[in-house]
């Protein structure tokens, strides 16, 4: 399901390099960065745990984070930009796109069993792990919120809201609802009730945050301003 996820990504990119072949480096350094920081936050988040285990290699190559993809991710395109001389806005693009690549990922989760939440009392929502315990349907939750972010996002583009934000804003709002929702996932603490997926999620929220701010204060002119995958360079996109 992460690959399939990763294919829908680049069907829908390989349609904007088409205007400049610059974007093509940006979305490689994105991948490359968001598998990297996904392994790193995993490891200091939990992977250190399995150090001196019979599994460790298994689960030092299954265990990532979508909160470090979004930290390296984030990181590695800023620098690939800077790299390739691309001064345009990409983040409305990846706002627009990754939403649905962690859903794809989240249903590997859901038939994987991974990313529980916590036990609970038995109810319509609640399903039930392989021993048959009842548990805070974590997963399903978070597909809905993603979901729910996709609308957000058709919406403000058709309304053409918050131009060059639509990332940074998707930033702010996954960062805290991760926050929020580790408390009803089952996930070890590495800080009193805190965990280190929170702490992340912190980082992941912070960035957004700094992130709007800084485009709020620094106008795009009208070149730098994203187009849509059509190649529409109106001031609106």
């Amino acid at each position: 399901m992460m690959l399939a996820g990763i294919v829908v990504s680049i069907l829908f990119w390989s349609r904007l390099a088409r205007s400049d072949n610059r974007l093509l480096a940006v979305y490689i350094a994105a991948l490359i960065g968001a598998f990297l920081g996904a392994k790193v936050v995993y490891f200091l988040a939990e992977g250190y745990q399995h150090l001196g285990a019979p599994d460790l290699w298994l689960q030092l190559a299954t265990g990532k984070t979508i909160l470090g993809g979004l930290l390296g991710g984030y990181a590695a395109v800023e620098l690939a930009k800077r790299l390739v001389g691309y001064t345009g806005v990409t983040g409305d693009w990846f706002a627009t796109i990754l939403p649905f690549g962690i859903i794809l990922g989240r249903i590997g989760c859901w038939f994987h069993g991974c990313c529980v939440g916590r036990v609970c009392q038995p109810a319509w929502f609640t399903p039930r792990d392989a021993a048959g315990v009842a548990r805070w349907p974590s997963v399903p939750v978070e597909i809905l919120f993603n979901a729910v972010m996709i609308v957000v996002f058709v919406l403000f583009r058709r309304a053409r809201k918050f131009p060059g934000q639509h990332f940074h804003i998707y930033l702010i709002a996954y960062g805290v609802f991760r926050f929020l929702h580790e408390f009803l996932r089952e996930e070890p603490k590495v800080l009193g009730p805190i965990s280190g997926y929170q702490i992340a999620a912190l980082a992941v929220a912070a960035l957004g945050w700094a992130g709007y701010r800084h485009r709020r204060t620094h106008t795009l002119p009208i070149s730098s301003r994203p187009p849509d995958a059509a190649g529409d360079t109106s001031e609106a996109r």
